[in-house]
């Protein structure tokens, strides 16, 4: 019998072990506005995959006989300039606007990384020329940065998804950076370094994994800056090009019609302003779950 009960207490005691997973999930919970913004992005994850099979019209489908018609039963959000339905249009936008955003957020987040632990562990030279190219650019405001570069390249969402990355890898460059100089001389840094472990299994293998939980806060929220990005280099004409249902390019067709036509612009907006916000309520619940500094 008791050695019956010493294998339940050993089973009970294994399964309240609290793992940094587990410490997470427990965190994030407690964050209720971060998990109505996650379930929202989800949503819009589920719409970005399915939306051009279930959209009522075509994206592309003319109507002449319902030109800027406000919301109605058959046409939810109205219709725009050339009576093609809005709704259908902002679904599927949902998929370009996402794919730009997470693409770019990506690509930046990578080469910040890489530049990031390069610097930060070897130091001297390579340091100050990634810092300096960092500080060049930081020297310019993200959008003006994001407009020059399209000027230069040209327009369109592949040129767009280059200038929200280019000017996205600074900040992912010196957050890690920062990291790295403080980890590279800790104690399993110089032990891992004392028996022989290579420099690439070094940053990758140890001194990475303490950098991840800034990385994910911050690539989280730049995914809602890089949408509103790429969102105003398309409402400038820089961006996607008509007729994709991109959300900015959808402002920018609508803002001749705001006073006599709301509806064209009202709806492109708020999915812009909720979509950047979800990203924002969730890089702050995703924080403050991560932050081990943050008592209960």
């Amino acid at each position: 019998m008791a050695r019956v009960m010493t294998k339940e207490k050993t089973v009970t005691e294994s399964n309240d072990i609290k793992t940094p997973f587990k410490e997470f999930v427990r965190k994030f919970k407690k964050q209720k506005t971060a998990l109505v913004a996650l379930a929202f992005i989800c949503l819009l994850a589920i719409i970005a995959v399915i939306s051009y099979q279930v959209v009522p019209y075509g994206i592309n489908e003319y109507d002449y006989s319902a030109i800027m018609q406000g919301p109605s039963a058959k046409h939810i959000f109205g219709t725009d300039e050339f009576g093609r339905d809005l709704f259908s249009r902002i679904l599927c936008g949902t998929r370009i606007s996402l794919s730009v955003g997470l693409l770019s957020v990506s690509i930046g987040a990578i080469l910040g990384t890489i530049l990031g632990l390069l610097g930060g562990y070897y130091g001297g030279l390579l340091d100050a020329c990634i810092m300096r190219v960092c500080d060049v650019l930081f020297a310019f405001p993200g959008i003006i940065l994001a407009i020059a570069i399209v000027a230069i390249l040209g327009s369109g969402l592949y040129n767009v998804v280059i200038a929200v990355a280019v000017f996205s890898t600074p900040t992912f460059a010196r957050l890690v950076r920062s990291t790295t100089l403080s980890l590279k001389s800790s104690v399993f840094v110089q032990a891992a370094r004392n028996i022989g472990s290579s420099d690439r299994r070094i940053l990758f293998r140890h001194i990475l994994p303490g950098a991840i939980p800034n990385i994910i806060v911050q690539y989280t929220m730049s995914i809602g800056n890089s949408i509103l990005t790429a969102s105003s280099l398309s409402f400038l004409g820089m961006g996607a090009q008509p007729p994709t249902p991109e959300w900015g390019l959808l402002l920018s067709n609508g803002r001749n019609y705001m006073m006599s036509s709301w509806h064209i612009t009202f709806f492109p907006g708020l999915a812009i302003f909720l979509t950047v916000l979800s990203f924002n309520l969730l890089g702050d619940g995703l924080r403050d779950a991560l932050d081990p500094k943050l008592s209960e």
